[in-house]
């Protein structure tokens, strides 16, 4: 490893996001990976746009695959490889930003935009998976098709939701930091990004996925109450 790169993650390891609202695969997977990239890109001089184009690259061709592809046990491992590399490009953009002396408001809009196109675009590869092979899912109800297009609404709403809340709220004093909650982190593994890609694995075996996936549908719905509620009475005590 060079001299640059070593610098490189000695600095962004003291200039990480807060842990607090971050589940325990983003906490210990997704971030240390982020940052490994972050470094390799910032050796190489890459901007964070280049990063961001380099994840939206990764996950969509995985959502081309899911949308097009047989489900097999290889084509699940395929996406589910896609996702998770773009998903960890995605934390490295920021971190690459943060590297460099701060982002940009052009920078912060591209990736927010690639991550909304990105979740709307998945679940859409899901329902279109369904529908072309409801023999090998157990789709053959037209039911099932409605629990990728709950899965979505509750995913866009909760990113937004949560982006417009980020964006509402009073800014944290700096040097502000409470200690992040380890239960909490564990409570939101069934609403993290990581996880959710990790059942694609399951493509291959039908049921399995459509099982696991809705499960996942069930709780981003739960979650999406859970959010809401909280949002508002945190909102509803701002005083402009």
């Amino acid at each position: 490893m060079s001299t640059t790169t070593t610098s490189a993650l000695i600095r962004l390891k003291s200039a990480q996001k807060s842990a607090k609202g971050v589940s325990l695969y983003s906490r210990f997977v997704n971030r240390p990976a982020g940052r490994y990239l972050a470094a390799g890109a910032y050796r190489l001089g890459l901007t964070p746009n280049h990063v961001t184009a380099i994840s939206a690259a990764f996950s969509f061709a995985a959502v081309l695959v899911a949308a097009v592809a047989g489900p097999t046990w290889a084509v699940g491992l395929v996406v589910w490889l896609g996702l998770a590399v773009g998903f960890a490009f995605d934390s490295a953009d920021g971190q690459l930003a943060r590297l460099r002396g701060g982002g940009s408001a052009v920078g912060e809009w591209l990736d927010h935009v690639v991550d909304c196109a990105k979740i709307t675009a998945l679940h859409t590869a899901v329902l279109i998976s369904f529908y072309r092979h409801p023999g090998h899912f157990g789709t053959e109800a037209d039911g099932w098709l409605l629990v990728p297009l709950g899965f979505q609404l509750a995913a866009v709403v909760t990113f937004f939701g949560g982006l417009l809340t980020e964006q509402l709220k009073p800014k944290a004093a700096p040097g502000d930091r409470a200690e992040p909650s380890t239960a909490r982190a564990v409570a939101l593994l069934p609403v993290d990004h990581g996880v959710f890609c990790l059942v694609f694995l399951l493509l291959g075996g039908g049921g399995a996925f459509r099982w696991a996936y809705t499960v996942l549908a069930v709780a981003a719905a739960l979650f999406l109450v859970a959010f809401l509620t909280k949002w508002f009475r945190e909102l509803s005590a701002v005083h402009r």
